[in-house]
């Protein structure tokens, strides 16, 4: 089969303006735009984002300039500036609420897992972290049922603990995606 699994979807990737994790943005990135994704990165601001490992990006949009119904998923990428600066973001909580939804996937990588806790879209869900005490307590005061694991998917949200599990949660994407375009 030559179709990619998701042509026609589009993606919003949300980091930090600093310190955001450079393979938790490149590997689901690269996996999501093989299968035919078209994919976007948003910040809390404009600018130069710089990488804990020396990546420079430009972001294509503040997470509050997007539309919510533009996206199929949105994915926050973790790192030691998503405590600083995404865990209490109100914009992007609200962008996260809006997908969970409508039904779209919703997922969080490292330390960014706390995000969508904070966000109020893991009561009840499975979910992992990267663990520190504050993670920890933001999943459990969100409701999340925390699993040690490096990547976990409950129904349309899918979680990833850090940097070596970029890869395999980028397909974890897809494959929560691919449900919800196969039904359009």
């Amino acid at each position: 089969m030559t179709d990619k699994k998701l042509s026609g979807k589009h993606v919003l990737m949300v980091i930090a303006p600093n310190q955001f994790r450079d393979e938790e943005l490149v590997e689901p990135k690269k996996v999501l735009l093989d299968q035919g994704a078209r994919v976007s990165i948003a910040a809390c601001k404009l600018g130069e984002a710089k990488g804990m490992l020396g990546l420079s990006i430009n972001p294509d949009l503040l997470v509050g300039a997007a539309k919510p119904e533009s996206y199929d998923a949105v994915v926050v990428v973790g790192g030691m500036g998503s405590p600083t600066y995404l865990w209490e973001d109100e914009q992007l909580h609200a962008l996260l609420q809006n997908r969970q939804k409508a039904n779209k996937v919703v997922a969080a990588i490292c330390l960014s897992g706390a995000v969508l806790a904070r966000a109020g879209v893991l009561s009840g869900k499975r979910a992992t972290v990267y663990a520190t005490d504050e993670s920890m307590a933001a999943l459990a005061s969100g409701g999340a049922k925390y699993v040690n694991e490096a990547v976990v998917s409950d129904g349309l949200v899918v979680t990833a603990n850090g940097p070596d599990a970029a890869s395999d949660f980028g397909e974890a994407i897809v494959t929560a995606m691919v449900p919800v375009a196969s039904a359009v």
